[in-house]
Parts: C-alpha cells; structure tokens; sequence
C-alpha cells in the first residue's frame, strides 16, 4: 500500500503506464510443484532430473562447517599473509574436488595493514576514546593477537582538531539540510551515524564542504534483540570498519578501466599517478556508540530536526560549539599490493567457452564469518558437489561452470572488478550469468535479487530444494513470506556494493544472488567470528548446503539447456515497473515528467518476448534440437542484455555502461533502475528537463528498447 504521502506522485502517472502495467504483468506462478525445466527438450529434461536428483543430496552441512571454520581461524584481510593462506587453502580444496583451477593476481594500490589510529576528546574534557574491540570471555577469537583497530580503508593520513558538527546518517539530504541551516564545516570535525548511504560519501560531502575529519559510529537501533555476546546484535564497542573510496569507477584506483597486471608480468599497464586520483585528503575513523555518546553528550548547541535523533539516550544536538574539540590522527600508508583471484572451473563437455560464473570475496575485515566466508565455505560445498557429480560422464555440465573467489573487495570491489576488465570482451560474447555469494549464508531467513531474465530460473530453482527441517520446498517458504495475495515471492533488484557490479554494470552480465541470513549487528567488526556464527548465524549449518542447492541447481539448469531458459518476458514488466517508481521520485521532487514514450515503447518488448517463447517452445517441443543451431541461438540470447549498455556511460559515471541498472551516485548501495533517468529526475538543475526528455529518452532509452526487442525477434527468427 503507498503510503499517504506519497499519493500525488500515483496521480502524476499517466494513465497508459497503469493500463500497460495491469495488461503486461507475468501471470501468477502455480503452486510448488514438480519443477519446470524451461530450455529443454523432453529426452534431456528426464537426463537432467536423475542428474538433479544425485546432486542435491551431495552437498553436506559438515563439509560446510570444517570450511567455514577453517577459512576463519585467523583474521585475514586483503594484503596480509593470512589471507594468502586461505588463497592457497581454496585452491586446494577445489582442486581436491576435480576442478581445474587458476589464479589472477593483480597489483592493486592499498593501504598498509596498520591501526595508527586513535581519537581523543580535547576539551572541555581530555580522553581517549575506545577504537577497538574489548576481547571477551564469552568468545574465544576476540584476543587473537593480528586483530587491528578500527579504521577505514582510503582515509587520509593527518593529525587534526577541530569543533564537532553532527551531519546524522551524513548523506546527501542531511548535508543539504546542514547548508539550509546555515551550519558550516569548514575546518569542523563530522560525527555521522553508520546507515542511510555508503560510507564513501558520509565523508565526500564533509570534504567538499571544508571539514578537516570525519567520525562515524554504529546506531544502535531498536532491534530488541539483546547485544554480544548476550545475543546477536551490536554492543556499545562493536564497530564497523569499510573503505571510504569513491570514484566514478569501480576497482584499482590507479587503473580504471584496465587490469591491474602484476608489475613484474608479460603485460605492463598504464598506471595514474596517486596525485592524480581524487582520493580523500582528510583523516576518518569508525567507533563504537558508547565512544560517540561520550562527544555526542557534551555537545550544546541546536537541537536536531526531527528523525536525526539515534538510538543513545543523549540530547541530540547538530553543534558541538567552541568548548568541545576533538582530535582525529590517522597515519595510513598506501602502496602497490598483490591481491590475488583464485577461480575453480567445472569445463564444459560441449560447450566449454560458454560460462556460468558464481562468485564470492574472501578478504574479511577481520575472521569474516558472516561476510564473506559464510559465502566462501558455501561455494566451496558447491564445488565439492559439482566436482563429485561430474565424475559420472552422464551428469558432467555441457557448458562450463566457474567458481570464483575475490580478493581485495572489501576495498573497493578491486579483485573482482581487474578481473572483469581483463576479461571483458571474453565476458561479453561468453558468460551466461553471474551470481554472487557476499555473505551468502548466515542463518534461516532466505531471499533473492536479479536481472530480469534470472529471475524466472532463480524461483524455478527454489522448487526443487527443500528447506532445511521443514520437508517443503524452499519456494513455498519464501511465498509464505511474502505478504498475503501476493502472487511470487519478492525478488529485489541488485544495488552496489559487491562483486557484482563488474559484472552487471560494465561487462553487461546478467547477475543475481541467492542468501539465507539471520539479524545481526557485528558487521565489519571483530566480532564477525566463528563464536558468533555457531550462536546465532548458521547454527546447525543446514542453510549453506541449502543455499548452495539453489544455486547449483540454477548452474545445472543453464549449463545443460537446450536453449538458454532466459525470463525474456520480464524485461518489459520490469522496465515498466521502474518508469512508475520514476515518476514517483518525479512527484516527489515537485518534477513534471512524461515517460510515455519509453512505456509505449515496452509494448514491442512484450511482442519480442512472446515471439521468443513461443518460438523457443515450439522448437523444443520438435525434440529434433541441433547443437550448432542452439549454439548460435544461445550465443544471441547471451547478447540480450548488451543492448542495454552504452560506451559512454552514466552521467559523470563512464565506467558504469549500464542504462539499466547502477548503484545510487549519491548512497552507494541502493540500487538505481534506469539510471540515467533518475540521475536528470533526482539532480536540480531542472530547467534542462524538457530538453533533456526529448533527447536522451528518445535516443538512449528507446534506441535501447527498441534494440533490445530487435535483438529478440532476431533469436527467435534463428529457431526452425
């Protein structure tokens, strides 16, 4: 239901839009049921199901648990020698199972491993404040000796003091809101609540705006689930670390656009010098909420406006005034660093050049239980199950499946982004889907998000694996959570954050990502153990296995189709659904648009896609499929989602080819369906709309859909 607020903005919408909405929605899923195997044809549909069936009962919750705590026994960030270990660790398990494996390495500009940080308040009282962990005695990692100090990674190295400003979540509205107020920064110490946006820009708009440093600290929300160790959720000194770099390209900060190839290699790239890179300058560190409290309590000046107020009993206040200093130093390093990627591959029997990628980081910031290794140890389950399977000939996948581990994404998603721009013609013309496992699995609660043509496959895939105690397919569990009436379970839209970005904004990959998680508040800090995760995660470690169920179920299905099962007819009901959340961020902004051109447009989308299906249909219902002419069909269907991209890129964004789909330019995380759209609706200089209309929805946005549906009828005119 919308609410109240936002009813003018369902008014603005054109009356088309609501007619097309209702007339081109995907019909309702039938109830759990024996799965449909959409790509095949009868005699290797029966084939895949036997297969199906040995593979699901491979994958193990005590294989599982020994990865995972193995990956965990130390801390092991991006540039130490510990994660060098896990590298060679994941490696051999892979090779072990049957895959052939090789390595990536990279040499990608870091920061040093150091906690020379340190905060202090310098008047009107002088105290240190608390920037690490205290060990517990209810959990046996939190003394390891290789655990660091809080930090974040990209902060500039300086020794400041300064007055204190409170910028709430610091994004770009509490920024705006701080100048309406008249409040400045310059030369000003911001505090800033975690949440709301990417770090990254917590600490940007402070820069741009003159601050010399930049605190941040964890809410401690309202979950009413006790604290650590008592429970899962953050204490007062749990705190979250992450990097803070923001470019307008994803990866190496010395390289955009290309690898990051080792210095000592055949292949000598490009590199910026540092002083070309609009890295931040001034010093930032992350603290517990009981730190905060403590320079959050004596501040005196204006109270907050409503909704900036945390979850501290202290008097929120937006000035800190002339008796309350606080000192930030932050002496952080940086230098060229091996990261290495390390990728298992399954070949394909027919098909070898045809790829089918699932991937997750496994740099933590300390253990990484929970994020990433909860992903790390479920892959190499899947690899266990996917190489036992494939020693019988019968059961080896026709086109290849990868499984691939990052290093150094917490940094920036570095590993994975040198490792799309090495192979990024390679990836374009060959790879079927990307899926990522980023803290894939830490407890019960399962969801999903995807490009349109996955998510068919991803909620097929659900049926055939059941959840864990239950006896009930995975499916009927996740509908049962999706609100009364609702026709399919909620299947989100991929954001940024993650491996995936390389993969769906540059190299225009299809991308999805599978999780089963419980509520938690040690994100990026010490505690994200494996004491936690046998307490409150994946306790029983039954949902790693489940998890990579679904996720090798949905491999198989694309390695041995016929024809690629691609969910063609949701490219235009998604399109549409995202012109309606434009025009209501329009209407919110007091905007006038007309988009109904685009949506009109997505007519001959629909027309496309039935075509397509019923083409795709009927050639598999011959059972007389020939493998050159599927694979010419398939390699068609793999440019489907190339029509969205454009060599020029987003707005101020080149690196980001995608038209469809980008992470937010001013949060980081959340994802931006159309975003070149939403960047001219969410941006002020209003007057250029009009004519910015006319052009760029015509010329890229329709040029898009039109291509798109040209590039469908085209496949379906390849099938006999």
């Amino acid at each position: 239901m919308m609410p109240a607020s936002l009813a003018p903005a369902r008014a603005a919408v054109p009356l088309l839009v609501a007619a097309v909405l209702a007339a081109g929605s995907a019909p309702a899923p039938a109830a759990a049921q024996e799965p449909a195997l959409t790509g095949f044809t009868a005699a290797r549909a029966a084939t895949q199901l036997t297969c199906e069936a040995r593979f699901l009962d491979l994958p193990r919750a005590e294989s599982f648990r020994e990865h995972l705590r193995t990956i965990t026994e130390n801390p092991h960030p991006a540039g130490s020698e510990a994660q060098v270990r896990v590298g060679e660790y994941l490696a051999r398990a892979m090779e072990q199972a049957g895959l052939a494996v090789s390595r990536h390495p990279y040499d990608v500009y870091l920061p040093e491993l150091t906690d020379d940080v340190e905060v202090h308040i310098v008047t009107p009282v002088a105290m240190q404040l608390s920037n690490r962990e205290p060990a517990l005695s209810e959990d046996r990692f939190s003394d390891h000796p290789d655990l660091l100090n809080g930090w974040n990674a990209f902060s500039g190295s300086g020794d400041v003091t300064g007055e204190v400003v409170y910028a709430n979540y610091g994004r770009r509205e509490d920024y705006l809101a701080l100048d309406e107020m008249g409040v400045s920064l310059a030369g000003k110490v911001v505090i800033a609540r975690y949440g709301g946006n990417f770090r990254g820009y917590k600490v940007k708009f402070a820069e741009e705006r003159g601050a010399v440093g930049v605190i941040m600290f964890n809410d401690p929300g309202f979950s009413g689930l006790d604290a650590y160790p008592e429970g899962p959720m953050m204490n007062g000194e749990t705190i979250q670390r992450g990097s803070v770099l923001t470019l307008p390209w994803t990866g190496d900060p010395l390289t955009p656009f290309e690898p990051a190839l080792p210095v000592d290699g055949d292949r000598q790239v490009e590199r910026l010098d540092p002083s070309e890179v609009a890295l931040h300058n001034i010093p930032v560190l992350p603290i517990g909420y009981e730190a905060a409290a403590e320079v959050l309590s004596r501040m005196t000046g204006r109270e907050v406006p409503p909704g900036w107020a945390a979850g501290m009993e202290v008097d929120y206040r937006i000035e800190g005034g002339p008796d309350l200093t606080v000192r930030v130093r932050v002496n952080q390093p940086m230098k060229l660093t091996r990261a290495t990627n390390v990728v298992g591959t399954v070949r394909g029997s027919e098909f070898p050049d045809e790829w089918f990628i699932l991937g997750a980081h496994y740099d933590p910031w300390g253990f990484g239980a929970i994020d990433p290794n909860g992903g790390t140890a479920m892959l190499l389950t899947l690899a266990e199950a996917l190489g036992e399977l494939s020693r019988d000939d019968e059961c080896l996948p026709r086109r290849s499946i990868m499984i691939a581990h990052w290093d150094a994404e917490e940094y920036g998603i570095i590993g994975s982004t040198e490792w799309v721009e090495e192979f990024r013609e390679a990836l374009e013309a060959n790879a079927i889907a990307y899926i990522n496992a980023d803290a894939a699995v830490s407890g019960a609660n399962f969801g999903s998000s995807s490009s349109p043509s996955l998510k068919g496959q991803i909620i097929e895939a659900t049926k055939a694996v059941t959840y864990p105690g239950t006896g009930e397919p995975l499916y009927d569990w996740w509908l049962e959570r999706a609100g009364e009436g609702a026709a399919e379970p909620g299947l989100g839209n991929l954001g940024g954050g993650s491996d995936h970005v390389g993969f769906y904004t540059h190299a225009g990959v299809p991308s999805g990502s599978l999780t089963s998680g419980n509520p938690g508040g040690v994100y990026h800090s010490n505690y994200d153990n494996f004491a936690w995760y046998e307490r409150f995660g994946d306790s029983t470690f039954v949902h790693g296995p489940m998890i990579a169920r679904a996720d090798g179920i949905l491999a198989l299905r694309f390695a041995n189709a016929d024809v690629l099962p691609y969910d063609v007819v949701r490219y235009a009901t998604d399109t549409r659904t995202h012109v309606e959340t434009l025009y209501e961020v329009a209407a919110q902004r007091g905007l006038k648009v007309d988009l109904s051109r685009l949506v009109d447009t997505t007519r001959a989308l629909d027309e496309a896609a039935a075509v397509l299906v019923a083409a795709r249909e009927r050639w598999l219902g011959s059972g007389e499929v020939d493998a050159a002419q599927a694979e010419a069909v398939n390699r068609a269907l793999i440019g489907l989602e190339k029509a969205w991209l454009n060599d020029r890129g987003l707005q101020g964004r080149p690196w980001s080819r995608s038209i469809y789909v980008s992470p937010d330019p001013f949060s980081g995380y959340a994802s931006w369906m159309l975003p070149g759209l939403r960047y001219e609706i969410e941006t002020d200089d209003r007057a250029d709309l009009p004519g910015w209309e006319r052009v760029y929805i015509g010329a890229v946005y329709i040029g898009a859909v039109r291509n798109l549906a040209e590039r469908m009828r085209a496949v379906a005119a390849m099938m006999p």
